[in-house]
């Protein structure tokens, strides 16, 4: 970051351009939808505002589109090896490019019907906009990258097996897809939905795509309440602006953060502050230390959500949250979104086939040196290896395990990490 900054403030864009591609395929993605908590740890932030990192990263890879920069770097040897790769994501597409930049024949697996994953249909276009996917997607794919859309791997028509037996290796990135679900009574009415369902649909609204009348998620003239305070929450809590809905309420378990973070203590760590995004600026109530106990419906839907509050007390020396004695009320509901994160991979289906060890929260087990599973020559990146986190993450996870995959196949690797 600091070679790049500096080359900028010299008028060195094209420099700047190629150092920042020398570590992250896609900045234009981390640019855009990363909380930047580098930003907390510049050392200007300690008594003055952080250099803006996420702007001048943008600016640099948006300047070098612009300039007929960022062109297909195609492999001037082919290796004759054959590598599939499990899930179009941030990890999956970091991999392949640089699997296909080292001369392998790359093919990436995707059970929608658009490559790109969590980048395409976990992230509103107005963070992040399809076009700016799209030309990245087409240098891989003049860099001979395969993209196979609707091929969900591990279902009956394409059985995970069927990999092993035709490809060189294998990678795993399919991400933490398994939301953290609220089993609490009235769990089953119509009306209540994770936020993922919802984020995905609208996505494929802005596409032009059809929903069914029967699966349509809309909140339209609705009063939403949004329980998760995180990303994925702030997003519904825009998307649903942005669909008209009546009201937007939303709820976090864990109490309101203070207004600023004190930087004695907390640099140059990721401080604990209260953040408020663009869509909270859009409108939308929010409330903090809250639990829900239970929803509550008429004629099989949901019409409101019974929550109580929260406190903190020390209980056998510890700090636990409690519910505050006669707290509990109710707020109205006609759409109730669950964003309270993922707990782990989807293990039904291709996890479960291959049978690869997984560690005690669920996601895939793999080291970080060699990225191998329990199962020779298979792979795993991102997400699916070491559960829900943040996009820069799993960029850097899947170059590194394109570079166990390259070392594998030829026994040393020169590609860059």
């Amino acid at each position: 970051i600091p070679d790049w900054n500096d080359l900028v403030y010299r008028g060195h864009w094209r420099e700047a351009l190629e150092v920042l591609h020398s570590t992250n395929n896609f900045p234009e993605f981390t640019g855009r939808i990363c909380p930047a908590p580098c930003e907390a740890s510049c050392t200007l932030n300690f008594n003055d505002s952080p250099v803006t990192i996420k702007d001048i990263e943008c600016a640099i890879i948006d300047k070098g589109w612009t300039e007929g920069w960022v062109t297909p770097q195609i492999a001037a040897h082919r290796t004759g090896k054959w590598v599939a790769i499990v899930g179009s994501g941030p990890a999956g597409l970091a991999c392949a490019q640089q699997l296909a930049r080292a001369g392998h024949r790359v093919v990436v697996f995707e059970k929608s019907d658009r490559i790109g994953g969590l980048l395409r249909y976990g992230i509103p276009d107005f963070k992040l906009e399809n076009a700016q996917i799209d030309r990245r997607l087409a240098q891989m794919q003049a860099e001979g990258v395969e993209f196979r859309p609707n091929c969900h791997v591990g279902a009956d028509d394409l059985p995970a097996r069927q990999l092993l037996a035709e490809f060189d290796a294998v990678v795993l990135a399919g991400g933490a897809e398994q939301p953290r679900d609220l089993p609490v009574p009235g769990h089953e009415l119509t009306g209540i939905h994770y936020a993922m369902d919802f984020l995905t649909q609208q996505n494929r609204r802005v596409v032009g795509q059809t929903i069914s009348a029967e699966e349509e998620i809309l909140a339209t003239d609705k009063q939403v309440i949004v329980i998760g305070g995180g990303d994925t929450g702030s997003d519904c809590v825009g998307t649903s602006v942005r669909q008209g809905a009546r009201s937007v309420t939303q709820l976090e378990i864990m109490p309101k953060p203070p207004a600023r973070e004190n930087k004695l203590l907390t640099w140059p760590n990721w401080p604990l502050k209260l953040r408020t995004s663009s869509s909270h600026e859009e409108g939308c109530d929010r409330d903090w230390a809250v639990a829900t106990q239970a929803f509550i419906g008429e004629h099989g839907r949901v019409s409101a959500i019974r929550i109580i509050r929260l406190e903190w007390q020390t209980i056998n020396g510890r700090q636990t949250m409690v519910e505050v004695p006669d707290s509990a009320f109710e707020i109205k509901a006609d759409l109730v979104l669950l964003a309270m994160g993922f707990v782990h991979p989807v293990q039904q289906g291709m996890l479960e086939e291959l049978g690869v060890a997984l560690d005690e929260r669920g996601n895939v087990r793999a080291g970080t040196s060699d990225y191998q599973t329990s199962l020779n020559k298979v792979f795993t990146a991102g997400d699916m290896r070491r559960g829900q986190s943040l996009v820069v993450w799993a960029i850097r996870e899947g170059r590194q395990c394109a570079h166990a995959v390259d070392e594998f196949l030829m026994g040393h690797s020169e590609l860059p990490v």
